[in-house]
C-alpha cells in the first residue's frame, strides 16, 4: 500500500484510504448485530481498519517531503499532529453524549460517514473530481524495479542517522502508547474521586498549541539560519528529554491538580516529537520518504504493543506506577541519546557515486 502512493500519488491513497475506512467504520454496527460470529468479524474489520489506516501518515509524509520546501514541514507535521488531538477531543466528547443518548452505534455511524464526507469534499472541491483512480496499469509500475531497489534500501539501513530515526521514533511511540494506554487507570486509582473528564480533556487540550507552537518555532529558527540538524535535534529534546523531567515528577506526586498539571506538560513536550524525529526522515530522505516512514511506524507500532503490556506487568508485579514511569523515561533517554549522537538532516538517499537519488519502493 505504501508503494502505491509513489506510483499513483499520495492524494489517490489518501482518499481512498479515509474513505474505505470511513465507509468500514459505519458498518462496524450491521457486522456486530447480523454475523453470526462477531468476534471473528468484529476482529477482521479492526484488522482492515488497521491495514488502511496505516497509509494515511505514510501519504502524507510522501506529499509533504515532495512538495513543502524544508523550513516549512515543521509547522505542517505539527499542524496534521495537533488534528489528530483535536480529532479526539472532539469525538471524544461528542462520542459520549451520543453513547448516552442514542446508544454505541450512533458513535460509529458518525465518525464514519463524516469520514466518507471529508474524502468526498476533498474529491469534488480541491481534485476537482478528477481521481482517485487506480488502474492495473499504475499498480503495476514499479514492479520490475523491486529487485533492484532492495539494494537501494539495504543501502539506506546501513546508514547511521536511518537508524536513528527508527529507534528515536520506536522509542517515542512506545512511551506515547504506554503514557495514553495506562494514564486513566494510573488517574482511577491514584484519584478515585477525581472526575474522569479532567484528566481525560486538559492533557489534549495543551497538546493542540503545543504542537502548532513547536512547529512554528522549528520553522522559525531554521529561516533564521539556524542548522536544520541542530533544530530536528533540539526539538527532539523537549519531546523526549524535558518531557521525561515532568514524567518522572509523577512519581511523587500526591494531588490531583498537580498530576494534571505534569501530564499536560508531559504530553505537551511530546508534540514537540512533530518537528523532530517525524520531520527528519523527509530531510533524509524525501524520494522515499513515505516508504521509510511507514516502516518507523510500523517498528513504533510493534514495540508500543510490547511496551504497553511489559507496563502492565510491572503495575501487576510492583503494584506502584513509580516503576512504569520510571521505564517510560529510559527509554525516552535511550531514544533521545540515539538522535543526539547520530541524526543528521543531508540527504542519505542520493548515490554519491553516480551524483543522483533513486526513486525507492517497497
Amino acid at each position: 500500500m505504501i508503494s502505491i502512493s509513489f506510483r499513483v500519488g499520495g492524494e489517490k491513497v489518501l482518499l481512498l484510504s479515509a474513505a474505505a475506512w470511513g465507509a468500514m467504520t459505519a458498518f462496524t454496527p450491521v457486522l456486530a448485530h447480523f454475523c453470526s460470529q462477531p468476534i471473528f468479524s468484529m476482529t477482521l474489520a479492526r484488522f482492515l481498519m488497521g491495514l488502511l489506516q496505516g497509509v494515511h501518515y505514510p501519504s502524507l509524509v510522501s506529499l509533504c517531503s515532495q512538495k513543502v520546501v524544508e523550513s516549512e514541514r515543521g509547522f505542517l507535521m505539527s499542524t496534521v499532529g495537533s488534528g489528530s488531538y483535536l480529532g479526539t477531543l472532539v469525538i471524544g466528547g461528542a462520542g459520549s453524549l451520543m453513547l448516552d443518548l442514542y446508544g454505541w452505534e450512533s458513535v460509529f455511524y458518525v465518525s464514519g460517514l463524516l469520514s466518507v464526507l471529508w474524502a468526498y469534499c476533498i474529491w469534488k472541491y480541491l481534485l476537482k473530481g478528477e481521481g482517485p483512480i487506480i488502474t492495473l496499469e499504475s499498480l503495476g509500475r514499479g514492479g520490475a524495479r523491486s529487485k533492484l531497489s532492495r539494494r537501494h534500501w539495504l543501502r539506506l539501513f546501513k546508514q547511521p542517522a536511518v537508524c536513528a530515526v527508527i529507534i528515536t521514533h520506536l522509542c517515542t511511540a512506545s512511551t506515547f502508547f504506554t503514557m495514553l494506554s495506562w494514564l486513566p487507570t494510573y488517574f482511577k486509582d491514584t484519584f478515585p474521586d477525581a472526575k474522569g473528564w479532567v484528566f481525560n480533556v486538559i492533557p489534549w487540550f495543551v497538546a493542540i498549541p503545543s504542537s502548532l507552537f513547536s512547529g512554528c518555532l522549528s520553522d522559525h529558527l531554521i529561516n533564521q539560519g539556524f542548522d536544520t540538524a541542530a533544530v530536528r535535534k533540539l526539538m527532539q529534546f523537549f519531546s523526549m528529554g524535558v518531557s521525561s523531567v515532568f514524567t518522572l515528577l509523577l512519581c511523587g506526586t500526591t494531588t490531583f491538580p498537580t498530576a494534571v498539571a505534569f501530564v499536560s506538560a508531559t504530553m505537551g513536550f511530546t508534540t514537540f516529537s512533530h518537528s523532530g524525529v517525524s520531520v527528519n526522515v523527509q530531510d533524509l530522505a524525501p524520494s522515499c520518504a513515505g516508504a521509510l516512514f511507514g516502516v518507523m511506524n510500523t517498528c513504533g507500532a510493534f514495540s508500543g504493543v510490547l511496551m504497553v503490556y511489559f507496563s502492565g506487568y510491572l503495575i501487576e508485579a510492583t503494584g506502584s506506577w513509580a516503576s512504569v514511569f520510571t521505564l517510560i523515561t529510559v527509554v525516552n533517554l535511550v531514544g533521545l541519546v540515539t538522535f543526539l549522537a547520530f541524526a543528521e538532516a543531508r540527504r542519505v538517499d542520493i548515490d554519491s557515486s553516480k551524483g543522483r537519488y533513486h526513486n525507492i519502493h517497497i
